[in-house]
């Protein structure tokens, strides 16, 4: 579905060169820090620099949304990210609760995102299985 709007894409247009740049920066100041150890704000800055292709992938993502001019496809892009984001809440939540009582150990923040994608893709995928066998919108 992705590729047949005008705003699709320019997502795709969009959102390839930045996921690029995204693991060209972790390969890049994993190596850096593995080699070099720095420290201070030389670390600060490094240990920054890859979560900007994500921020960017943000803005990406918004601007499909709000250039895409199909309504239908539109709808379906909140719906799945608002799935997306109860399913990082609830995971948030629930994983809250068990460091608070210490029934878990510390998890790392940096794997919402993922999370966060790859509800939305799974949210994305069930309402198109969905659409095939036949179920209202």
């Amino acid at each position: 579905m992705l590729s047949r709007t005008p705003a699709a894409r320019r997502y795709i247009k969009r959102f390839v060169p930045t996921m690029i740049a995204y693991v060209v920066l972790v390969m890049a100041t994993s190596l850096i820090v593995a080699k070099l150890h720095p420290a201070g704000a030389a670390l600060v800055a490094l240990s920054i620099l890859p979560a900007l292709p994500i921020l960017g992938i943000l803005l990406v993502i918004g601007l499909y949304v709000r250039e895409e001019s199909d309504e239908y496809v539109r709808q379906r892009l909140v719906i799945a990210m608002l799935f997306g984001i109860g399913v990082v809440l609830a995971v948030a939540t629930v994983l809250g609760f068990l460091q608070i009582y210490q029934a878990i150990g510390q998890i790392d923040v940096f794997w919402a995102f993922p999370l966060w994608c790859a509800s939305w893709g799974l949210a994305q995928c069930a309402m198109a299985w969905r659409d095939r066998a036949g179920g209202e919108a």
